[in-house]
Parts: structure tokens; C-alpha cells; sequence
């Protein structure tokens, strides 16, 4: 896995961690530094590079200021200083050149982080504004970088909420203050985390509160929301808080609900229809598998991807198998469902996101190029004749928009 993708997924999980080097590495470096490889004292070498009269190769130095500057900001705690840190290092990728700008190599730092096309930020909507009201249902999610997908996953969760909530004021929160920073930095949108949404509901004067986590699961993520939460309690007149998608986890692998049959059904559904098939049984008898792959957890909560996959059984799907980024459950790894696809007896295979959005995880874990990605795993393994993937996140489905439209009626009511 693309290793920044593996650094987020434990800042995420481990919260607010001792990342506190984020008053530091945006100082160093700034605009007019980077970029500035054609000073009169620099100099062309044989081989194109250019460097200074000391020898240094002024081209990667200028990239390493700008690496440093996003390292400097890919850290899951915002200090007073992140807004600044945030413009200065798109002030600097700006200022280099397109050669320099393949050069940015750091931690975290790579030249996709600000370079890679995602789709059009201002389809988006951030939900920051004020004016809110008494009423506010706050919706917290993980968030993701990708553009297309925030647009259509999360802002098409929010919108089904504000839609079938017209008399509450619907505002939205990220978990992730590494997804914040990223957004915020690359394509200039500010988005609240969770303290600042609350502070925000406070300021205007909110007296009933909402809490609506678009989190698949009750795992570490919503553990740390409503650590949060609690810390506001006596803030407002009420604050409930909702379901996330798959409802309660339960004690074991056996332990479904209505939550999980009714996202089994239609995930199922939405990728038998997009792979062109009539009916997941026409897919079987066409050797086909679908794999559903979801992000995995060492949390608790973990039993939740073993009880989807309970589910599938239950509901006759026997071409359909959970697997999990981080392998766990252990039966979820990348390998173990190979393993088990191909011992079936199914010769082609469908990837497809078990995961509210189709971000990082779903274009480059899933999707990717690299050979660690799950479609070149499946392909690498020479049991299948054909691998395809479809990139969409559950929340851009509206079948999926309506379990969280009626986890939040539920609470009002």
C-alpha cells in the first residue's frame, strides 16, 4: 500500500495523537524559495541539473522545502498555526517548477498530493456556515480528499438529510484533520473537525443538537467522536446522537440486524446492475464472484465484517465475499479471500468499495497500479481469467442515503 495511505489510516485511528510538529516544518521554506533554481549563482550540470556554487542540486532542494512543508501539515491535530501552514505550502508547490514538483519526496510527501486530479472542489459544500438556528443535525464523517467522491458520497448523505429535515439546519464535521488539511490546502475549502463544528453550534445559539456519523461501524472513529461529544454535553438543551450504518456491532459473527441485510442487499444489488448482469444469479452461473472489500479495523468492531459476510450467507449470496484493507478479521486479508474466491470455484472477479466513500483506499488499495493493490493481487494470483473493480462509495446511493435519513428520524422522534 501507497505508504501515505497507511500513514493516515493509524493517525486517523489513533486520534490525537503526539503529533505536535505542526507549528514547525511549515516555517522552513517558503514561496519564493522553492522554485528558485535560475538564481545567478546556480549553475546547468552535463546532466540538466541545476545547482548552486556549492554543488547542491538547487532543483531538489527547492522539492525537499515544499516535502517538508507537507509533512508539516499531514498530522491529525490543527494548531493556531495550520491555516498559515496550509497557504504557504501551496504557495510553494505553485512556485515550483513541473520538474521540481516530480522531485517532492518526504514522510508523507509525494507529488499527488497536491498534483493529482480529484474532480472539482466546488461541487462541494462544506456545511460552515453560520446562521444555523435551534436545530441542527451535525453531520461527522471521516472525509476524503478525493473531490468527485466527497461530492457525490458525503455532500449526497448531507443533502438527503437537509432534504428530509427542512426544518433543521444541516452542517458537516470531519474526523480527520489530515483529510482537512489536504482539502483545505490544495484546493483552498475549510472544513470544521469535530470541535470546531461543536464550537460553531455553540456561538450560533444551537439548542437542540443532532449527531448523525456517516461511519460504516461503531469502531475507533466513533469511539473518538463521542469522546468529543461528551465534552459538550451540557452545552445545548439536548444532543443525541444517531446510528452509523450498520447499527449496533453485536457480541459475535453471527449477530446481524436489519441495518446489515438492508446494505447487503442493496451493495449487491448496485454491483450485480453495474456489472451488467440480470441477476446475482446470473453472475454465479457466469463463474463471476463479487468481492466487497471495506477498510478493517483492529477495533472491536471488527465483528462487523464477519457479520456482513454472515449476512451474504443468510441471504443465499454465495458469489459474494467481505474482505478488509487491513486484514482484520484475518479471514478478510487480501490473500485469505483469494484464497477462498478460488477454492469456489469462480473465475472471474468484480471489485467493489464496502465503504461509505470511494476514496483513497477504493482508487489506489483496490483500483491502484501498484502491484500491492488488490486488483493486481487478484490478477498476480493466475486463478481468474478476468478481474474488474467498480469504484463507488456507498453514500452516493440513495437506497444508502435513506438508512441514515431514518437513523436520524429515529432520534428526533
Amino acid at each position: 500500500m501507497r505508504k501515505k495511505i497507511i500513514v493516515l489510516c493509524v493517525a486517523a485511528s489513533l486520534g490525537a495523537m503526539a503529533l505536535t510538529g505542526c507549528g514547525n516544518g511549515g516555517q522552513n521554506g517558503s514561496s519564493t524559495v522553492a522554485g528558485s533554481s535560475t538564481s545567478a549563482d546556480s549553475t546547468q550540470s552535463e546532466t540538466g541539473e541545476t545547482k548552486d556554487s556549492s554543488g547542491e542540486n538547487t532543483d531538489q532542494k527547492a522539492a525537499d522545502e515544499v516535502a517538508a512543508m507537507i509533512d508539516a501539515i499531514y498530522v491529525q491535530q490543527r494548531t493556531e498555526d495550520t491555516d498559515k501552514q496550509c497557504a504557504d505550502a501551496k504557495a510553494a508547490w505553485d512556485a515550483l517548477t513541473d520538474a521540481q514538483k516530480e522531485l517532492v519526496n518526504g514522510e508523507n510527501a509525494d507529488p499527488d498530493y497536491f498534483g493529482l486530479d480529484t474532480g472539482d472542489a466546488s461541487k462541494d459544500d462544506p456545511r460552515n456556515q453560520d446562521d444555523i438556528g435551534e436545530k441542527e443535525i451535525l453531520a461527522v464523517s471521516f472525509g476524503t480528499s478525493f473531490n468527485d467522491s466527497r461530492t457525490a458520497d458525503i455532500k449526497g448523505i448531507e443533502d438527503a438529510l437537509q432534504k428530509a429535515n427542512p426544518d433543521w439546519q444541516v452542517r458537516r464535521a470531519f474526523t480527520a484533520q489530515i483529510i482537512i488539511n489536504h482539502v483545505q490546502a490544495r484546493d483552498g475549502e475549510k472544513i470544521d473537525n469535530v470541535e470546531q463544528a461543536m464550537e460553531r453550534a455553540v456561538a450560533n445559539g444551537v439548542k437542540k443538537l443532532v449527531i448523525q456519523p456517516t461511519h460504516l461501524m461503531h469502531g475507533a472513529e466513533y469511539d473518538e467522536l463521542m469522546e468529543v461529544v461528551e465534552k459538550y454535553q451540557d452545552k445545548f438543551e439536548s444532543v443525541k446522537v444517531a446510528e452509523p450504518l450498520l447499527g449496533e456491532v453485536g457480541a459475535d459473527a453471527a449477530a446481524i440486524n436489519e441495518n446489515k441485510k438492508a446494505v447487503a442487499e442493496t451493495l449487491t444489488a448496485e454491483a450485480v446492475k453495474d456489472a451488467g448482469y440480470e441477476s446475482l444469479d446470473a453472475a454465479k452461473k457466469d463463474k463471476t464472484a463479487f468481492v466487497f472489500m471495506g477498510h478493517g479495523t483492529a477495533h472491536v468492531a471488527k465483528v462487523s465484517y464477519s457479520q456482513m459476510q454472515t449476512q451474504m450467507e443468510k441471504l443465499g449470496y454465495e458469489n459474494v465475499f467481505i474482505g478488509t484493507v487491513e486484514g482484520e478479521p484475518e479471514e478478510t486479508s487480501c490473500e485469505a479471500v483469494i484464497g477462498t474466491v478460488a477454492d469456489a470455484g469462480y473465475k472471474k472477479v468484480i471489485l467493489r468499495p464496502l465503504m461509505v466513500v470511494a476514496g483513497d483506499h477504493a482508487n489506489n488499495d483496490m483500483a491502484g497500479d501498484d502491484d500491492d493493490s488488490w486488483k493486481n493481487m487478484f490478477k498476480a494470483s493466475g486463478k481468474f481469467e478476468s478481474v474488474e473493480t467498480q469504484i463507488k462509495g456507498l453514500g452516493s446511493v440513495d437506497a444508502i442515503q435513506q438508512i441514515y435519513v431514518k437513523h436520524t428520524a429515529d432520534v428526533i422522534e
